[in-house]
């Protein structure tokens, strides 16, 4: 901590150079603050200027270069992005550009969350929930996404998005493959239908029934559809993990912007899906921040760093995946 010798000096001179630096290309914000090595905030008091998009000096004019110091003063140049007003949004609304934490889902659902804007090879894809954009494995690749989900009026005149791909859900079975079981059941379905029984046999093999994670991606239509701003939280500047007793915060098609905190991680758990259930491992508690409608929003901590994608939740928690599995699974990116 600064004594408040220190802090005076070095508010004078900030207030002796700001106008200057604000003069020069790119700059959006100056302040005082810690200097910045690396990802590692230091203890070395700086004049913090902060600019659009850092850019190589060799390709500023030397009259919009930040200097290393200002009157003995160091300096430090951080890139903040366009700053703007986050003006309220309604999560259940038709937006356009489509942001994450708004209504979104497949032609055939009621309506999830927009969770994330995310990227590969240069093309964008909207992040959510398999039972959001895949209708829980019921879906084909191609199937149009709407925004605002259906439950919220959403029509075939709402879509920015197509299914592209997705995690299947695993319930622990699947349809049999045993070729003699097959066999079996036909002929005894066959005899149920002679007999005027309308019931029908299925062969089932027993699976693993773990699942790690309730994802899957869809292709934006056209990139002017849709941004990376989170509703009422704004832009993800990082991916992160989302440690025990984390801060979290979110926005979700129902709730809209709530908080909480993690409080267990590594956790196993039996999830509902409308009578089927599915175990899901390796997965975070945190206490109750949602309610249905809210499954696909990004969980990010107080610095807005996205840590997780809330996807199942009851009257006391919230679910969710570690985001950065789920990047890895899809092979992309946050765009940001």
């Amino acid at each position: 901590m600064e004594n408040g010798e220190v802090l005076a000096q070095a508010r004078g001179i900030y207030s002796e150079v700001m106008p200057e630096l604000f003069a020069r290309e790119n700059v959006v914000a100056c302040g005082l603050g810690y200097k910045i090595r690396g990802e590692e905030q230091t203890n070395e008091l700086s004049l913090i200027v902060s600019v659009v998009q850092k850019v190589p000096a060799a390709e500023l004019a030397p009259k919009d270069l930040v200097p290393k110091t200002v009157d003995g003063l160091p300096t430090d140049v951080v890139e903040a992005g366009f700053i703007r007003a986050y003006l309220p949004c309604d999560p259940r609304a038709r937006q356009r550009p489509a942001m994450p934490g708004i209504s979104i889902g497949h032609y055939r659902i009621t309506a999830g969350t927009f969770g994330l804007l995310v990227q590969r090879a240069g093309i964008p894809y909207i992040l959510s929930n398999n039972h959001v954009l895949a209708n829980s494995n019921d879906a084909q690749i191609g199937d149009p996404i709407w925004q605002p989900g259906p439950l919220d009026g959403g029509t075939s005149s709402d879509q920015i998005a197509t299914l592209a791909e997705f995690e299947a859900l695993d319930y622990g079975e699947q349809p049999g493959q045993c070729s003699v079981a097959k066999q079996v059941a036909e002929i005894l379905n066959l005899l149920a239908s002679l007999t005027g029984s309308s019931h029908r046999l299925q062969t089932v093999q027993k699976t693993a029934g773990q699942n790690r994670m309730d994802a899957a991606l869809a292709r934006v239509d056209d990139l002017s559809l849709v941004q990376a701003e989170i509703c009422d939280i704004g832009l993800p500047t990082g991916v992160g993990e989302p440690l025990l007793g984390l801060p979290i915060q979110k926005t979700g098609r129902t709730t809209g912007t709530t908080q909480g905190r993690v409080q267990q991680i590594n956790v196993t758990v039996n999830v509902d899906y409308q009578g089927r259930t599915a175990r899901f491992t390796d997965q975070i508690i945190a206490g109750r921040m949602s309610n249905p409608g809210d499954s696909g929003s990004c969980i990010l901590d107080m610095s807005q760093r996205a840590v997780g994608l809330l996807f199942a939740g009851s009257e006391q928690v919230t679910i969710f995946t570690p985001l950065q599995r789920i990047l890895d699974r899809f092979n992309v990116t946050l765009i940001s």
